[in-house]
């Protein structure tokens, strides 16, 4: 027997939505295609989240072209309010927001080293010249991060960032 949109022919297997709702699952039955009988935590959470009535008139309303990215926009926002009861999926959002501001942060502290390292390379390289026995004593120096760091005088023109 074949399967088409969660249902065998000949012997008819409820979908999801029908199987929680204790139903007939009809021919023309709107929730089948987009909620198969396999995967019933699917429907039980946007049934729990929005109810079969407001997700029945929803997929109604919509061209039939929509529906299936409605479903998936449904099933997301469902399993993040069962996840988050109190924020869902802005509490996903403001999560990520704040993963964005910290990189962000972090960039700019990275950039702001490697601007300052320049500049100690260019300031190392006039001193040399000015004095030809700075070449003996590899200058030191406080990093941003606290870190001492040795100025490598023999890579003076190269790149930092060359492979």
């Amino acid at each position: 027997m074949r399967e088409t949109a969660g249902r065998k022919q000949g012997a008819v297997s409820p979908c999801a939505a029908c199987k929680l709702l204790r139903r007939r699952c009809a021919q023309d039955c709107i929730f089948a295609p987009y909620f198969p009988a396999d995967e019933p935590q699917k429907f039980a959470n946007v049934h729990k989240v929005f109810g079969a009535s407001n997700v029945n008139k929803m997929l109604q309303e919509l061209a039939v072209h929509q529906r299936s990215d409605a479903v998936s926009s449904m099933v997301y926002e469902a399993n993040a309010r069962v996840r988050d009861p109190v924020y869902g999926c802005v509490g996903a959002i403001s999560s990520l927001q704040q993963q964005i501001d910290v990189l962000q942060t972090q960039l700019a502290l990275a950039q702001a080293e490697v601007v300052h390292m320049r500049m100690l390379q260019v300031a190392s390289m006039s001193a040399d010249n000015a004095s030809p026995s700075s070449k003996l004593i590899a200058p030191r120096t406080k990093s941003l991060f606290g870190i001492d760091m040795v100025v490598d005088q023999a890579n003076m023109g190269e790149s930092l960032w060359s492979c």
